[in-house]
């Protein structure tokens, strides 16, 4: 599972370009930051108030007060920021953010998001920030798992769990593929190993090549 992970994150990260402001969201977006190509310069915002977010500590550099925005651990890069929250929320409204790296549980072909509650869940409801980087941020990328542990898709023709926001989402990255959303869903690339025909039965609409 771990290496599933970071094999998303790698893709997505390979991809950033240089000079790129990018919020990191919880769950596998954090590892981003950790595969970043070293001779790339690419800013890592953090809501709860930082900018210039590194790799993950080793056990030497870990400092229990540096976080990011889901309670990881981290590192800050020569010339980092840190400010109050409130700032970093200006950044990303004020569409700052170049690119919001996004967990989810389940995307639409039009770009519908679902990435803060499931229809099981019975905990308070708490959106918190997603909504705020999916419609602030200029681009919006996903990074999550192809299906469910049950094997079930997670790109559907339409969400079935209530939305963070509509039609904001441009790539998806999963461990099988990348894929454009754009008048539809377009197969960008696919993984080492991976055919089409392996893609296109977990997903949950038509790809487009």
């Amino acid at each position: 599972m771990t290496d599933i992970r970071n094999r998303i994150a790698r893709r997505a990260a390979a991809d950033l370009p240089e000079g790129a402001y990018v919020n990191l969201g919880i769950g596998i977006p954090t590892l981003v930051a950790d595969h970043c190509p070293i001779d790339r310069e690419v800013i890592f915002h953090s809501e709860n108030g930082l900018l210039g977010v590194g790799p993950e500590p080793t056990s030497e550099q870990l400092d229990p007060e540096l976080i990011n925005a889901g309670k990881r651990a981290v590192t800050l890069v020569p010339g980092a920021a840190i400010f109050h929250h409130n700032d970093a929320f200006m950044m990303i409204r004020g569409g700052h953010i170049d690119y919001a790296l996004l967990g989810a549980f389940q995307v639409a072909e039009n770009g519908d998001l679902a990435n803060w509650i499931t229809n099981g869940n019975t905990r308070a409801p708490a959106v918190g920030g997603a909504m705020d980087l999916a419609v602030g941020a200029r681009n919006v990328w996903v990074l999550m798992e192809h299906t469910t542990r049950e094997g079930a898709p997670r790109i559907l023709e339409r969400c079935t769990f209530p939305l963070t926001a509509q039609s904001v989402v441009s790539r998806i990255y999963t461990e099988l593929a990348v894929i454009d959303v754009e008048n539809g869903l377009r197969l960008r690339d696919l993984s080492p190993g991976v055919g089409f025909d392996q893609v296109q039965a977990l997903t949950g609409v038509p790809l487009l090549r």
